[in-house]
């Protein structure tokens, strides 16, 4: 089984699975796969040397739809890591809307813990499977019982102990031919009643969102080992059974404790942030007023990107050698409007390129989610088979193009809004339409958008 945490890929490896569904940025794209892969070099440095060599921080500046983003996310699936994904926005005005910044560590925590539980779940799966098919043989032949009680023992009734023990053999006969069923599967859709632990509803809601998020995940850790488990009858059947008590068993047989010890050291050694936004909490000049707490937050974070200790419920995790990937469009700021100490914690800048007509055809077609393979999976499923002509492909990108330049530069997300323009009329009245094959040109693509490109106001209204 792969260790998590251990990320293997060579740098080109990491570019090629990521080429799979980004266009270009080719620059930011090896960063990414450099620093994934330092990670692995400096795991196999001894000792001391091991302890010194810390990860090197990305900061990602581009413009909104150039792909950061789908960088993170793609990253999140492609690495065998603890990941999460943070918008820096989300921690203004803490105590009011916003949230304690600890809390990217606490996430971060959770994240590990979930991925070794479910690795230690999938190494015992083959047992559990086991005991779960015995737990059904029990409902289905129950285990006789002794009749026999310490009283009776005492005024000596030993006839009536032998035969109890008649029916011992008929009992096993009874669960080899209950198993033997349940192995070809003629039991699957039979209705058996069985017991079932009820999950523990969350109970400390109202400390989620503050500063006080943590002491809330104690306190209702704390509540729930002290409330006794309580169990529920529920009519299922064999094969709904056979999950419920295969995952219950698999439960009982990881222990708990080891995996959050586990899970800590993973996350120190493996983890990785992904700080979205990071311009929207700089500040240009004199802060005052709201400036004040974009720069507090920046203030806040500081110590976490700088290596430090947080208490989590899973036990105290240090921050040294979690990767920090920063990414902003840095439109309004720059980013040396960051305070000194943070910009100097990202030592990586990789800019990422606006969007040419080239890349937005690419993007149309290449990826293994393109948007046009979307759109006519979409329509397939009213029998409309639509088809895009290389013309109005090229007539796409180029008015994507244009109106990137007019109005905002969204880059991709232009793309979205002119589909669903061009697709508006097919997409009504696909249910009704006879003709169910249909061929998109440029002449098409002209008529439904062209109006709409050419008038400014229009366009900056609908697009």
């Amino acid at each position: 089984m792969k260790e998590i945490g251990v990320n293997e890929q060579t740098p080109r490896q990491i570019v090629e699975e990521l080429n799979k569904y980004i266009v270009g940025q080719d620059e930011a794209k090896r960063s990414v796969a450099i620093a994934l892969r330092n990670r692995w070099r400096s795991r196999q440095l001894a000792g001391d040397m091991q302890e010194e060599v810390i990860p090197k921080n990305i900061l990602m500046i581009g413009s909104t739809g150039v792909g950061k983003t789908e960088i993170a996310r793609r990253l999140a699936k492609l690495v065998n890591a603890p990941f999460i994904k943070v918008e820096a926005t989300k921690f203004t005005e803490v105590g009011y809307v916003g949230r304690d910044v600890e809390s990217i560590v606490r996430d971060l925590a959770e994240t590990s813990v979930r991925m070794v539980r479910q690795q230690r779940l999938d190494s015992v799966q083959d047992k559990a499977a086991e005991l779960a098919e015995e737990r059904i043989l029990d409902v289905f032949v129950p285990e006789p019982r002794k009749a026999q009680s310490p009283l009776g023992r005492l005024f000596g009734a030993d006839s009536e102990e032998k035969d109890e023990e008649q029916p011992e053999p008929k009992y096993q006969a009874g669960r080899d031919w209950v198993r033997k069923r349940l192995k070809n599967g003629e039991l699957e859709q039979e209705t058996i009643e069985i017991d079932v632990e009820e999950s523990g509803k969350p109970m400390v809601g109202m400390f989620a969102g503050s500063s006080l998020e943590g002491m809330g995940d104690n306190l209702q850790d704390m509540i729930g080992n002290l409330m006794p488990k309580r169990h529920k009858k529920r009519k299922v059947t064999v094969e709904q059974a056979r999950k419920i008590f295969t995952q219950e068993e698999a439960g009982k047989l990881i222990d708990m404790d080891a995996v959050a010890d586990e899970a800590i050291k993973v996350a120190e050694h493996s983890g990785i942030v992904f700080l979205d936004e990071i311009d929207k909490v700089a500040v240009k000049g004199n802060s005052s007023g709201a400036d004040v707490s974009r720069e507090g937050v920046q203030r806040d974070i500081l110590p976490i990107v700088e290596g430090s200790t947080v208490m989590t419920k899973y036990g105290p995790l240090k921050t040294d050698h979690v990767l920090f990937i920063a990414a902003g469009a840095f439109h309004m700021a720059k980013p040396s409007d960051l305070i000194p100490e943070l910009q100097g914690r990202f030592p990586i800048r990789v800019e990422l390129k606006s969007l040419r007509k080239e890349d937005f055809e690419k993007i149309l077609t290449e990826p293994r989610n393109a948007l046009l393979k979307q759109y006519e999976a979409l329509l397939a499923t009213e029998g409309v088979k639509i088809t895009f002509c290389a013309d109005a492909i090229a007539r796409l990108a180029q008015l994507a193009c244009d109106v990137n330049e007019q109005a905002e530069d969204i880059g991709a997300r232009r793309l979205h809004t002119l589909l669903e323009k061009l697709l508006e009329e097919i997409s009504f009245t696909a249910p009704e339409l006879e003709e169910k094959e249909i061929c998109i040109d440029a002449a098409y693509v002209d008529k439904q958008l062209s109006d709409i490109v050419v008038n400014r106001d229009l366009s900056q209204f609908i697009l």
